[in-house]
């Protein structure tokens, strides 16, 4: 079976959640036999055609000179090749600036779209964005042959406000089992000695609820913030708690083997998220063995359940910086909860197992209909 991702900024990983989500996925079907194209930004660090025997696909894409209007025309360039390609089944992660361009889709290729979270309910969007992220989720809804939730949420969501079914996949991660202490010197960190949180630095990540914790409780060790922050948000934070120098910011930083030893050795690492499904972050916190402090909301809640630490206010935040040691037994119980989740409900090879059937199910559907 052909079969072709479309949606992301390309693989290897170098952005976030949807590139890691491509990359797991197209190595895992690469495996079970699967012809995979993968598209990449054509200013991807990556330049060759083929990585472990996926096959790349490089388009233009302006982002980088015109800002988020690049998006759009890099998803359109996507689709214009992509008709081209003869496949089976194209799998879109995310629908935001492609949905747009859905009429386009090949006819003779069946389209299944993972329709991520409620991207409207981003509190950095202006009211004109959100009504045009609700026509392209409506869009999205609209030209895709089939959909994928990866929560529970947003499968109760798609039904009830468009009735239409999808198939809950949750995102996937892999079990931390190898901590290297080295990882922690360039930084200065002591083992358990220091908190974080890792997300995009944006409104609804709760980060200057934590962060205003964090000047609450007023601790000496440190706090890592890791997220990109070369943006207008990010310089507002370093402006505002500049004046604190137990909160440092990193930068992105896109190194899976440090970012698991960053969260396997801290003490609480934060996770903010407000907005959207299964979270990668969030996942892959709970495979590092981290003690997780997390918005009281219910999606987090859904995968958590009782095996994590929660906060709505600031000064609940500055009351578990200065209450919680990761290693009473109590909170070990809990992480060892969360890793056992890994293993046997979001392992990686368990993932892909179920994008593998999806996609086998719906193209045997589309073949008999023909």
């Amino acid at each position: 079976m052909k079969v072709a991702i479309l949606g992301t900024r390309g693989i290897p990983n170098h952005y976030g959640g949807f590139e890691q989500c491509a990359e797991y996925l197209a190595l895992g079907l690469v495996k079970k036999g699967f012809d995979v194209i993968v598209y990449n930004s054509h200013n991807h660090p990556y330049q060759e055609k083929e990585w472990n025997n996926v096959k790349i696909v490089h388009c233009y894409d302006p982002e980088d000179k015109i800002g988020t209007a690049g998006q759009f025309i890099y998803d359109l360039n996507c689709i214009l090749d992509v008709r081209k390609q003869q496949c089976d089944v194209i799998l879109q992660l995310g629908y935001t600036s492609s949905s747009v361009w859905g009429k386009l889709m090949p006819k003779n290729s069946v389209v299944t779209t993972n329709m991520d979270g409620l991207e409207w309910k981003r509190t950095k969007y202006s009211s004109k964005v959100k009504k045009f992220l609700r026509w392209a989720e409506k869009l999205g809804v609209k030209y895709s042959d089939h959909l994928i939730s990866d929560s529970i949420g947003i499968q109760n969501y798609l039904k009830d406000k468009y009735q239409k079914d999808s198939t809950f996949i949750a995102y996937g991660a892999t079990l931390f089992e190898k901590p290297n202490i080295e990882q922690l010197k360039p930084y200065g960190l002591s083992p358990y000695l220091y908190d974080m949180l890792i997300a995009r630095l944006e409104p609804e990540n709760s980060i200057e609820t934590i962060l205003d914790g964090v000047v609450l409780a007023n601790l000496q060790r440190p706090f890592l913030v890791v997220g990109k922050h070369n943006t207008k948000y990010g310089a507002f934070l370093k402006e505002k708690y500049s004046l604190q120098p137990q909160i440092q910011f990193v930068g992105g930083i896109y190194d899976i083997e440090v970012l698991n030893n960053l969260r396997y050795y801290s003490n609480l690492y934060f996770h903010g998220h407000t907005v959207g499904g299964t979270n990668p972050s969030l996942l892959e916190a709970m495979a590092s063995n981290s003690l997780i402090c997390a918005n009281d909301n219910p999606f987090n809640r859904y995968i958590l359940e009782d095996d994590a630490i929660y906060f709505n206010e600031a000064t609940e935040v500055k009351q578990h910086l200065e209450r919680v040691v990761c290693q009473e037994p109590v909170y070990q119980l809990k992480t060892k909860n969360n890793a056992d989740k890994i293993v046997n409900i979001y392992d990686w090879n368990i993932i892909v197992d179920q994008y593998a059937q999806h996609l086998e199910a719906v193209e045997a559907k589309f073949n008999r209909f023909k």
